[in-house]
Formats: structure tokens, sequence, C-alpha cells
């Protein structure tokens, strides 16, 4: 990834726009089509939301509190806990929450000076952790899900 903060920001921004684009045009009917084994879009928006929010305060964490741990947590038990509801519950609120974290953290990486891309914490399932690569998996998870939407979509 370019060290570029600018372009490192409107890379995060159109990955951003990507996902929200393609979630929010899933018809109610095609929500819980999938391919094999994959998650239906609506497990994949649900999952969004909840990594969103982690990433969200993962990224404040390595900004002021570098050396810190960085939690995991397992996203496939998430998705399959029935009070969780990812094959259940609407969309609406989960769209909501990607679109506001991901402004949030947008701020942030706009601000972000070129030394903080080294900031890291000690992730408790991946080891060190930087800012740099929070940068690199975050940017790439939305177009990854925008991706695996848009498979669904055209079953």
């Amino acid at each position: 990834m370019s060290l570029n903060i600018q372009e490192i920001a409107l890379a995060y921004e159109k990955a951003t726009q990507e996902f929200l684009d393609i979630a929010m045009s899933v018809p109610t009917d095609k929500l819980d089509l999938h391919v094999g084994e994959d998650w239906s879009s609506r497990q994949v928006i649900h999952h969004c939301a909840d990594s969103e929010a982690q990433s969200y305060a993962r990224l404040r964490r390595l900004i002021a509190e570098p050396g810190s741990t960085i939690q995991g947590y397992d996203e496939g038990k998430w998705a399959e806990d029935l009070t969780l509801g990812y094959r259940q519950l609407p969309v609406a609120d989960s769209i909501d929450v990607v679109r506001a974290v991901r402004a949030g953290s947008l701020a942030i990486i706009k601000r972000l000076q070129p030394a903080q891309l080294e900031n890291f914490g000690v992730h408790s399932q991946s080891g060190r952790f930087t800012v740099e690569r929070w940068l690199e998996i975050y940017t790439r998870h939305a177009v990854e899900h925008a991706e695996q939407i848009t498979k669904n979509l055209k079953l």
C-alpha cells in the first residue's frame, strides 16, 4: 500500500461506497440466497457491521494506545449465533452501522501522520498489527464482501 495518506483515505472511501451501494441494492427476496457454503447477503451485511464496529475500536486503540492488545473474535460463531440474528434480522440497521463507523474511521484516517502508520498493537490471533496493516485489511474487507454479495445476486 502506498504511504500517501490522501491516497489511502480515497481508497478506503471508495471501498466503503462500493460496499454500501451493493448492500443497499439487494432486493429483500434475494437477501438469503448464497453460493454454496458461503454466507448469504444478509449474513455478509450483518458480519460487516460487526466487523466494522470492531475495526472502529481497533483503529482508535492503535493510535491512542500503541502496544496494546487487539482482541480477535470468532466471526463464524457470531454469524451462527441465533441471538445475533445474522440469518433473520433486517439489514437496514447494519447498513447504517457500516456507514457510520466507516465515516468515523475515514475522518481519523485523513488526520493520520505518516509515522502513525507504524503504530502497532498485538492482535490476539495474528500477532503484530500496525495501522498500515489495519488500512490494508479494512479497505480490502469492504471490497471482498461487496464482491461476495454481487455473486449472490447473480443466483
